[in-house]
């Protein structure tokens, strides 16, 4: 098999969560471009519409579903329709959410709320993937979203940094259960992207001064970027990896 070959998701059904904006957004678009049939799922109807118009424009091919992917039965809805697409091979679990402030007064109900959405929320979605490509014996690819937060800490984000190093956990466990059947379950951890949602944050003089020493490259992550991570993960060209959390961390986590 070519280079090109390796990276090729011709005739491949591939479940994209939280793609409607930002890092899923950008997913979608990469995997759709390598030739990847993509279902779109998040809450907001018109930015799947707006996602799916994009990658048809390009040549590519996506459907988008309106889902909330923390309800369990919704999760196995989007999986049955992602399977009478055609040959559903694997998922990227891009649905997220963050809420900051001090550990000492931090609300139970935010804590809750993060795990059920970066947390539980990934969990069914990669088990219900992960249980048809089984199923039929097929191989496939799980990609999971973590975060440089997956490894190290971070003031005012006590609840965010324990959900992502729940998800590298997640991911590394379910790596291991389902390789012997060719299932491979990986993540991306990216540091700060730039993003219309991050922009705003770094009018914060202090917070950018703080962020940017932290970050040997001296510049935020692009969501280009990110996805090209993604689209490594879910193609035959990582075929031997898997179990494997791959930092697009701008050296952070190399201190």
């Amino acid at each position: 098999m070519s280079a090109a070959g390796a990276w090729d998701m011709s005739g491949r059904v591939v479940l994209v969560t939280g793609a409607g904006k930002g890092l899923g957004r950008g997913a979608a678009l990469r995997l759709a471009a390598a030739g990847a049939q993509v279902l779109l799922v998040s809450r907001t109807f018109a930015d799947l519409e707006a996602c799916a118009a994009e990658i048809e424009a390009a040549g590519g091919a996506a459907e988008a579903l309106v889902a909330d992917v923390t309800d369990p039965g919704e999760v196995a809805a989007a999986v049955r329709r992602a399977e009478a697409l055609g040959e559903l091979r694997g998922c990227v679990c891009c649905a997220g959410t963050n809420v900051t402030g001090p550990a000492v007064d931090y609300s139970l109900e935010d804590w809750d709320r993060l795990f059920a959405i970066n947390v539980r929320a990934t969990f069914a979605t990669a088990r219900a993937v992960g249980a048809s490509i089984l199923a039929r014996g097929a191989e496939g690819s799980i990609v999971t979203l973590s975060s440089q937060m997956g490894t190290v800490g971070f003031p005012g984000r006590v609840a965010y940094c324990s959900t992502k190093h729940a998800v590298e956990g997640m991911t590394k466990a379910l790596a291991v259960e389902w390789a012997a059947q060719r299932v491979r379950v990986n993540a991306v951890a990216p540091t700060f992207v730039d993003t219309p949602m991050t922009r705003p944050m770094f009018e914060d003089e202090e917070f950018r001064a703080e962020v940017f020493a932290r970050l040997p490259t001296r510049r935020l992550a692009t969501v280009e970027e990110v996805a090209e991570a993604v689209a490594y993960l879910a193609s035959d060209a990582s075929g031997s990896v898997t179990g494997h959390v791959l930092r697009v961390d701008g050296g952070w986590t190399a201190w």
